[in-house]
């Protein structure tokens, strides 16, 4: 047995809806084939990249893990991070694939695959295979055990289980079978490491093949990032200390419903203010005579990222534009006559940041935002005017 949904409250039906309802403004902005948008979505998804292996305590900067997704070097990644990184990149990168396979199937040899794929770097953690005996967490801070899986002989019999949930018709939204998905992974810890990051890779997998959204705006992986102590107490308080799964999910369902609620927001409001910066970015580009191709430099720049001559020709590779490093170290050199990036560093070290108007267009651009707003999110409906 696993654990098994809750029947859905009024609130959360509620919840579902008010989700949904951000998610159809969303899709309003990534349906069309804007350039802009692809620049949204690699952000996104390098930065899911990095709040999934930041928290089990592997740390690069967001222009290594967009690097990694671009299949670049990293500027600054140690080598146990970048390892990390990048494995999770190759099996986020097939998961990407999977949700538009016309013969996908969930099986148990698909999940022993992706973690080969994420572990592959690491052979103490058993890439690609059920662990062999007991497996405990502790709490780094103490010492103290928190929680205990399932014995080794249950795991094959556990995940398939799953697997038979994830394939069947069941009538379940997405959201909550995405966050059942993952946390049945957790609790039956099938893996002798990265069992967190592969739990939060099939939640990612099913809301893709859910179709909600593609991947990268869909998924809360950077959500749980920033939440990681709430993270790791709500899979506690279902969890209780050992393999429990009559416990009820309901607080691990509404805490994913939550963290759907403030990623879609955020994702909402990141794209309306990336359509506007494009804009004015536009018009610098014109009033300066650029290339309009600098735009996806500029872009970066405006952003927080800093910019190199190879990931601004992987951006513009992405554009079917590509350029020879000879052109893009003259477009880089322009934009920063210009005075809008500013040179740091020389020869194979060279990167660019935002010069003083990209900054001042980031900060009037994130002066007007307004926090987000959850405090009736699970009121239901009727109740609201």
């Amino acid at each position: 047995m696993i654990h098994r949904p809750p029947e859905p409250t009024d609130g959360e039906l509620a919840a579902l809806a008010r989700i949904d309802r951000l998610q159809r403004d969303l899709r309003y902005y990534v349906a069309e084939r804007r350039r802009w948008v692809g620049s949204v979505r690699r952000v996104m998804a390098a930065r899911a990249i990095q709040a999934s292996n930041a928290i089990e305590g592997y740390h690069v900067s967001v222009e290594d893990a967009v690097a990694a997704i671009a299949g670049d070097d990293p500027t600054e990644a140690k080598d146990d991070d970048w390892d990390a990184v990048t494995g999770y990149r190759r099996a986020m990168t097939y998961v990407l694939q999977l949700a538009r396979d016309a013969h996908f199937e969930y099986t148990s040899t698909l999940l022993r695959s992706l973690h080969f794929m994420m572990t592959e770097h690491a052979l103490d953690a058993g890439p690609g295979l059920w662990r062999p005996g007991a497996i405990w967490i502790r709490n780094d801070a103490t010492g103290e055990i928190v929680y205990e899986g399932p014995d080794a002989e249950n795991v094959p019999v556990l995940v398939a289980e799953l697997v038979d949930e994830l394939a069947s018709n069941r009538e379940l939204p997405t959201l909550v079978g995405a966050a059942m998905a993952h946390l049945n992974l957790a609790m039956i810890h099938p893996f002798r490491d990265g069992n967190g990051r592969m739990a939060r890779c099939l939640q990612t997998l099913v809301l893709a093949r859910g179709g909600i959204l593609v991947a990268e705006f869909a998924s809360i992986e950077e959500y749980l990032g920033t939440h990681t102590q709430d993270y790791y107490r709500v899979l506690g308080e279902v969890g209780q200390g050992t393999w429990s799964p009559s416990r009820d999910a309901r607080p691990w369902i509404e805490f994913c419903l939550r963290a759907h609620y403030f990623q879609a927001a955020s994702v909402l409001r990141r794209v309306r203010e990336s359509e506007r910066i494009w804009g004015e970015l536009e018009t610098l580009i014109a009033r300066h005579r650029l290339h309009p191709r600098s735009i996806a430099a500029l872009y970066d720049a405006t952003i927080g990222l800093r910019v190199r001559n190879a990931s601004y020709r992987t951006v513009l590779r992405t554009w079917d534009e590509g350029v020879s490093d000879q052109v893009a170290m003259l477009d880089l050199r322009a934009m920063a006559r210009a005075g809008l990036l500013q040179q740091q560093g020389k020869t194979r070290g060279t990167t660019y940041v935002a010069a003083e108007p990209l900054v001042e267009l980031r900060a009037r651009v994130r002066e007007e935002r307004t926090p987000i707003d959850a405090s009736g999110l699970f009121d239901p409906l009727d109740k609201v005017s």
